[in-house]
């Protein structure tokens, strides 16, 4: 039985928009419309999509925007260019700011599909050998559920865990989990970074082995201290 991919298409064009959803609706996958940038980050904030495909050319936030915005928050969801400019230089752009593939208009319907499948299946292939447990002390973290133990984390609170687990020991500098995480370092994503160090730590409780330190000026880190 075939696993249910999510795609959001994101296309300004109404009229293609409706072509290609058709289309993936045939082939079995499930699709979300979005006619530009701006409100395809939103959704892409709210929503779970295995794959982004999106055009360049937009109102509000063209292509590029949202694909540099993606990979700052988002780094291992694919994404694949749509569009009809056909320049060197605008190819190489898409894939410098880190799209999984760029198709050229007109394009073989059948072939994006075959492009597709090869890019679901290569990371999920990639997600189911990657670590999503972690044993802290007495609570168990698992960031696919969001839970800690009983409790339920929100995505960001997730996020950040799940970071600090792959780095166990280790530094994880602010700079990168702002960027990672809020897609901005800014003074006052700081202070709601600081926040969110403050849950974790609670949720942990005083008498975890597991403690996250602050090292002034750099960062963050999840120290088992067994």
């Amino acid at each position: 039985m075939r696993i249910q991919t999510n795609i959001l298409l994101v296309e300004d064009d109404a009229n293609l928009s409706a072509v290609l959803a058709d289309y993936l609706h045939s082939k079995d996958y499930i699709v979300e419309k979005s006619n530009n940038g701006a409100e395809a980050w939103d959704l892409i904030q709210i929503k779970h999509y295995d794959l982004v495909i999106s055009d360049i050319m937009m109102p509000k936030m063209n292509g590029y925007e949202l694909l540099k915005l993606i990979r700052q928050r988002y780094d291992k969801l694919p994404v694949v260019m749509l569009s009809a400019k056909t320049d060197r230089d605008d190819i190489i752009r898409a894939y410098d700011l880190g799209c999984d593939d760029y198709v050229t208009k007109p394009f073989s319907m059948d072939i994006l599909i075959c492009k597709i499948e090869a890019i679901v299946r290569r990371c999920r292939v990639s997600s189911d050998s990657e670590q999503t447990e972690w044993q802290l002390g007495e609570l168990v973290f698992d960031s696919v559920r969001q839970q800690l133990g009983s409790k339920h984390l929100s995505t960001r609170e997730n996020d950040l865990l799940k970071m600090l687990c792959q780095s166990m020991n280790n530094l994880v500098e602010r700079n990168r989990i702002l960027m990672s995480i809020w897609g901005e370092d800014t003074y006052f994503n700081a202070r709601s970074l600081s926040v969110y160090v403050n849950h974790l730590r609670n949720y942990l409780g005083e008498n975890s082995p597991m403690r996250i330190m602050s090292v002034h000026g750099k960062g963050y880190k999840l120290v088992d201290m067994h």
